[in-house]
């Protein structure tokens, strides 16, 4: 039986004893290494070396981190913490561009402790408020993991790219939440998981964690997918998201529109997993989105090892968008949303949840 008591398990980000304390992920899958997080230096270079990653874990990293860095400042009055959470929300937020649930996190947490009137109060505020973020994402986890078993009744072989499990999120995760809540239920489920280059986050950390908790999970290239469905190795692909346009292009990790057009071409569903938290409806479409590009280096080396030449030039975008025609659905804490985008995103918004 699949292992899923998720209070067993050490989370990817957690607040302890006043400091951060992460699942270095970029250790995995050969050492389990927990690393503490006392500075805004170690903070920001955490998020941007990728030991903490995942759309929702950065958010949650970065949301704490403004509480790491009052505690580094110790502003003395109201007026000097309100600068410090200003300054702090501006320098954590920019750790990755890509992904919105950073900027969203370290604002929300700054927008609730600036309406403290002593410098205790503010920081009482801002962990308050990142503790909640962190609550509010283990929730919307298992709000996803269930619409996403209810869309995906009968569906046993499913595909994923890169991480989105527990490794990535507060909870269970997005696209893996899918996966985690079909084997709570007793259903059938078998993941077929590709690499994720040139950082192998779907090879050192979707098959750990899901051989982890007992779930049936195959390693395959990344070129190796449209082989695959053909074959009829995959009923439907999951991936997670980074950010979401108005219109329903997604950011995801590079890779995804590959796997996005394949599934089109195959005739194979292909849905988004993610939180309302995700979502960027300021962007009208995914052209507007920032796309981070990554040192040459994860190209050209392997943990110190050469892969290629060194002086070969690189071009190394860490996401790619997909546009909304080539996803089948949106899986949201509040329900799946389906095609016009534009018209069942407006509605998770201003309906309250009622879909």
């Amino acid at each position: 039986m699949p292992r899923l008591d998720l209070d067993t398990l050490r989370p990817a980000v957690a607040w302890v004893g006043d400091r951060i304390e992460i699942i270095d992920q970029t250790e995995l899958p050969g050492e389990l290494v927990v690393v503490e997080l006392d500075s805004v230096d170690a903070v920001v270079d955490a998020i941007y070396r990728l030991a903490v990653r995942g759309a929702p874990a950065i958010g949650a990293c970065g949301a704490l981190g403004l509480v790491i860095g009052l505690d580094e400042r110790e502003p003395s009055d109201v007026s000097s913490a309100r600068a410090a959470l200003d300054q702090l929300a501006e320098i954590i937020g920019s750790a990755r561009p890509t992904a919105v649930n950073l900027r969203w996190s370290v604002d929300r947490v700054r927008d609730a402790a600036t309406v403290g009137t002593t410098p205790d109060e503010i920081r009482s505020l801002a962990l308050s408020e990142a503790l909640t973020i962190i609550d509010e994402d283990r929730d919307a986890c298992t709000l996803i993991g269930e619409a996403g078993r209810a869309e995906l009744a009968g569906i046993v072989n499913i595909m994923t790219h890169c991480n989105t499990g527990r490794l990535a999120t507060a909870g269970w995760g997005t696209a893996l939440g899918v996966i985690y809540a079909k084997a709570a239920a007793g259903e059938p489920v078998k993941v077929m998981a590709s690499e994720t280059r040139p950082l192998l986050q779907g090879a050192r950390l979707t098959t750990w964690e899901l051989q982890d908790a007992g779930i049936d999970v195959t390693l395959m290239s990344d070129g190796s997918d449209a082989a695959a469905m053909a074959q009829g190795k995959v009923e439907a692909v999951i991936v997670g998201a980074d950010r979401i346009a108005a219109n329903g292009d997604t950011a995801n990790k590079i890779g995804t529109f590959s796997h996005a057009v394949n599934a089109h071409h195959a005739g194979i569903p292909f849905y988004v997993a993610a939180s309302l938290s995700t979502f960027d409806l300021d962007l009208s479409s995914g052209a507007g989105i920032e796309i981070e590009l990554r040192s040459g280096e994860e190209l050209t080396s392997w943990r110190t090892e050469p892969t290629a030449p060194d002086d070969v030039p690189t071009w190394n975008p860490a996401f790619d968008v997909t546009p909304a025609d080539l996803i089948t659905g949106i899986i949201t804490e509040v329900g799946v949303l389906h095609p016009p985008f534009k018209e069942s995103i407006r509605a998770a918004f201003t309906t309250g949840g009622e879909l």
